[in-house]
């Protein structure tokens, strides 16, 4: 492998990321006793957390996903943001929950779950791996938050750096210049 590949710290390993997921398969389940739900798992970034969430939720689950992108100058967002895939199918009176990787300024998820309740959810709920309270510019109630984490650039367990790093089983930090 000729590129340069900088082992990321650990912030938040395995075995707490498990507990985690399942305590909120759990709560997910006890909140929904004897109804289907519908994951809206946010890509790509919550696909790992999303995956290992629906495992652990005791319910009869249906799956959309959805990728959208926050768009201006390249730097700074236009306060906008733009849907790249919508779910597919029908969530009009469902329970449904997105599936988030990070709520970090807002942006995204508060467009997004404007987005989602156009189309009528029975109700519309958000489960995040993590938050990063510091960055905070749009309030959003996340319902099943796995952890909160100071403002650090974070990667693994599904979440990248330049397409890279998604495949750790861990969250992890570069490091000053890496």
């Amino acid at each position: 492998m000729s590129m340069d590949y900088y082992q990321p710290e650990v912030l938040i390993n395995e075995d707490e990321i498990a507990k985690r997921v399942n305590a909120l398969g759990k709560e997910i389940t006890q909140d929904y006793a004897n109804e289907e739900v519908v994951l809206i798992c946010v890509l790509k970034g919550a696909y790992v957390f999303c995956a290992d969430l629906m495992r652990k939720i005791n319910l009869p689950v249906r799956l959309e996903f959805v990728s959208c992108s926050s768009y201006g100058d390249g730097l700074y967002s236009s306060g906008r943001v733009k849907v790249e895939m919508d779910v597919t199918g029908p969530i009009e009176n469902c329970h449904v929950i997105i599936v988030e990787d990070i709520v970090d300024t807002g942006l995204t998820i508060k467009n997004l779950v404007e987005l989602i309740q156009l189309k009528s959810p029975k109700s519309l709920k958000l489960a995040s791996l993590l938050y990063k309270p510091s960055r905070t510019r749009h309030e959003t109630k996340i319902d099943y938050l796995a952890f909160e984490i100071d403002d650090k650039f974070v990667v693994g367990y599904g979440l990248d750096y330049a397409g890279r790093y998604r495949e750790l089983p861990y969250i992890g930090f570069l490091n000053a210049g890496h």
